[in-house]
């Protein structure tokens, strides 16, 4: 029990926050926390592209959930606008690298949006811890904005590459959770070793920065291979970097004949994403070499340009 205790400590000092809470998946923690802290009374503003997860823990609360189109401050505020006077609490919940198309979320904006209308603001930072901010602190750094988000979602099984998801927050709001939210309350715990690899890899982010900084030296250099190549990667910011297509069945297609050349990139389509925005999604990391980025790169637009996902010069 103590190695977890551990792991909660150390999580909620490297998210400069008091306290910290440990669920079994990312997806435990995004949908346990929200159906634990809302009621039918309350209203959640929620951008219409956050994850899966989120969206569970909203319908879960029963709360009044209210969307507004992806990543647009104005329609959150003029919600919230509109929600003046009512009853119930505020959520105002967004990702903060969205998954499916690798861009990041406009905090600073929301932030301002939630405290000048008395709104909880909730993050979940699952695709940008290990990623963006000092040593991978997530968004809330990255955009300087510590002690002004009071809720911080994130996963153990993405950049930290172990297993679970944690929220971070104030003392009374872990508190609460560890009471009120049902994932982490009715489910077994970590293995002791699955809690001692996830304390080596914050070690690991906190003493060996050079691995971020050679996941975005990396993270340039195949999306510009890939735009040069002619490809649309959307509005992806991040690491995660979409290959848009299209049709689902030409994403799926050209995922196979990818697998088949010797490259692993996992086609997407509808429901996952809107119908005709399917695409194949790729994310580098900081262990890519020059070498097989270049290879990855020469496959895709062979195959690309075989399939007619690319048209020949």
């Amino acid at each position: 029990m103590s190695i977890h205790i551990e792991l909660e400590r150390r999580i909620a000092q490297f998210k400069h926050t008091e306290a910290c809470v440990v669920f079994q998946s990312g997806f435990a923690a995004n949908a346990g926390t929200v159906s634990a802290i809302l009621t039918p009374e309350d209203h959640i503003i929620s951008d219409a592209l956050n994850h899966a997860s989120i969206i569970d823990g909203c319908r879960l609360s029963r709360a009044k959930i209210h969307v507004f189109a992806h990543r647009d401050t104005a329609a959150a505020g003029k919600i919230l606008d509109d929600l003046a006077g009512a009853s119930g609490r505020k959520l105002l919940i967004t990702d903060g690298v969205f998954s499916m198309d690798g861009d990041i979320g406009p905090l600073p904006s929301l932030v301002e949006i939630a405290e000048s209308h008395g709104a909880i603001m909730m993050i979940d930072d699952a695709h940008s811890s290990g990623v963006l901010g000092r040593n991978g602190r997530g968004t809330v750094d990255h955009f300087g904005l510590h002690g002004r988000v009071d809720i911080q979602v994130g996963t153990l099984s993405k950049a930290v590459g172990v297993l679970g998801g944690y929220v971070c927050g104030s003392r009374d709001l872990i508190e609460f959770l560890y009471h009120r939210a049902r994932p982490f309350l009715f489910s077994t715990s970590h293995p002791p070793g699955v809690a001692a690899a996830c304390l080596a890899a914050f070690e690991i982010l906190e003493n060996e920065p050079e691995r971020i900084e050679k996941l975005w030296d990396n993270t340039r250099y195949f999306k510009a291979a890939l735009n040069n190549a002619g490809f649309d990667t959307g509005q992806s910011e991040t690491p995660i970097t979409p290959i848009m297509v299209g049709e689902a069945k030409m994403a799926h297609a050209f995922s196979a004949a990818l697998f088949e050349n010797g490259l692993f990139a996992t086609g997407i389509g509808f429901p996952t994403v809107p119908e005709g925005k399917a695409r194949v999604r790729t994310i580098v990391t900081a262990t890519h070499t020059r070498e097989l980025l270049d290879r990855a790169a020469e496959i895709l637009t062979r195959v690309a340009k075989k399939m007619g996902v690319l048209r020949e010069n």
